[in-house]
């Protein structure tokens, strides 16, 4: 790992956004390869998503949709273990993504002037798991789980075809999905697996997607940009990223085997340590030589770390520490330090954060109980990572009886006349035609405020009322 010397220099923030650390990725030309891929499966339908089988999965003839009972029938090959431990997945994942559902909120302005203000879930949403060089069946429950607590009624998922497990996806994610009530499934992969999700494929029954979430390699980043506008989608994801604060307490065994974690996932993944004391660096530097030697992907490890997203930075204090954090927007922030929560008060751009030397990135990406898909390439800055939240739309529905809109009319008037806007204010005085006296525009004192029309009682278009009617008041 190469080491970056920012001791002694008093940096601005756009000086450290552009000395940090990232992979040389270029989007810009996966999106011009994947967009004809893109365009084919909305012009030719299946036809096209099984050329790309081929070409790309090396599979032919498979059905494209998964039978509904061969989903549920691959739990048959899930070792107890294995399924024991994506059961408390979707458990803690159930519980940590219901917090994220906001209660609805009712904010009133006087009698009769009520906003109300919730959260609906999208109607359908396409949920994408990668399966090149791993299979994340923890990924496929990170989407699914997060999605139903939200109240998505309808999901699908997709999943390259696999040649060795009859043109099905990989065996793990159809173990994922069963677990979690997924079973609308379909042997597709890459950018064609987007474009079917964002145009709809109706020879196999898939239906247009709201949404596309789910992680995925730069050309799923790529056609999730092409397609982004005609669905949302989550985020454009990057190869994963760790950056690690510690200092000389911290134990050099543990942040070496944290960043050799994330290095193992691809060739460009991003390891950083940021620490201010060079002897600290040294040591972990030293475990890291004997630590990645030893594990199973070591070439993929070395490749990352040596890699010019990767690096050991050093700087004079934990203050400087969390502002070079923030210029980086992490994925994932380790903090071990003598004093995690003095760091923590620093920090205000990171995906997710472990806090403490007992709280590796690899505890969030399996069992504790938040979400592991997050945002990378430093859009951690503006983004956040998936939840239940993902799924949700704000909309806030305004009910204003007679009375109440009439105490506004006089400022609403003057604002539609400002803006050059006349027929917004007419729209308004059109409601109180006939109760004008001759003091330009006022309710006349004939105007009955006890009328039903009028009436702060009355429930008709009161969003209040309706709420308490079928108990949604919160």
């Amino acid at each position: 790992m190469r080491t970056i010397d920012l001791r002694g220099q008093q940096l601005s923030r756009a000086d450290l956004l552009r000395l940090v650390p990232r992979a040389a990725l270029d989007i810009g030309t996966a999106v011009e390869r994947v967009r004809p891929l893109v365009d084919a499966v909305r012009d030719r339908g299946e036809a096209a998503l099984r050329e790309q089988a081929r070409d790309f999965d090396g599979v032919e003839g498979h059905a494209l949709r998964v039978p509904a009972e061969r989903i549920t029938a691959s739990l048959d090959t899930c070792p107890p273990e294995i399924r024991t431990a994506l059961e408390l997945l979707i458990e803690k994942l159930r519980l940590g993504s219901a917090a994220q559902v906001p209660p609805e909120q009712i904010t009133r302005f006087g009698d009769g002037a009520v906003i109300r203000q919730r959260w609906q879930p999208v109607g359908r949403v396409g949920l994408y798991a990668p399966g090149g060089k791993a299979a994340y069946p923890s990924s496929v429950i990170m989407n699914a789980v997060a999605a139903q607590a939200a109240g998505v009624p309808e999901l699908a998922l997709a999943s390259p075809a696999q040649p060795d497990n009859d043109g099905l996806p990989h065996e793990v994610v159809l173990w994922a999905a069963a677990l979690a009530g997924v079973d609308e499934v379909y042997a597709i992969g890459g950018a064609g697996a987007v474009a079917a999700f964002a145009h709809g494929v109706e020879s196999i029954g898939l239906a247009p997607v709201d949404k596309i979430t789910g992680p995925g390699n730069i050309f799923v980043a790529a056609a999730k940009r092409v397609v982004n506008g005609l669905v949302g989608i989550d985020s454009e994801a990057g190869t994963t990223e760790i950056l690690v604060i510690a200092d000389a307490t911290a134990d050099p065994r543990f942040v070496a085997a944290d960043l050799i974690s994330q290095a193992e996932h691809d060739e460009a993944a991003a390891s950083v340590l940021v620490t201010d004391s060079a002897e600290f660096a040294e040591r972990v530097l030293e475990e890291i030589g004997i630590r990645s030697a030893a594990t199973r992907h070591a070439e993929r490890v070395a490749t990352a770390l040596g890699g010019p997203q990767s690096a050991v930075i050093l700087v004079d204090d934990l203050e400087t520490a969390a502002r070079v954090s923030n210029a980086y927007g992490p994925e994932h922030l380790e903090i071990q330090t003598a004093d995690d929560e003095a760091v923590l008060e620093g920090i205000a751009d990171a995906g997710a954060i472990f806090m403490g030397g007992y709280t590796p990135v690899s505890l969030g990406d399996y069992l504790a109980g938040s979400n592991h898909v997050l945002p990378t390439g430093g859009t951690a800055r503006f983004a956040s990572g998936l939840g239940a939240h993902t799924f949700l739309r704000p909309q806030q529905v305004v009910g204003y009886d007679r009375s109440a809109l009439a105490e506004v009319e006089r400022p609403l008037l003057a604002l539609a006349g400002a803006e050059g806007l006349p027929a917004h204010g007419e729209a308004v005085s059109a409601r109180f035609e006939g109760d004008r006296s001759g003091t330009g525009g006022a309710r006349s004192e004939t105007g009955d405020p006890g009328s039903a029309d009028g009436n702060p009682e009355n429930t008709a278009g009161d969003p209040e009322n309706t709420a308490e009617t079928s108990g949604g008041d919160a």
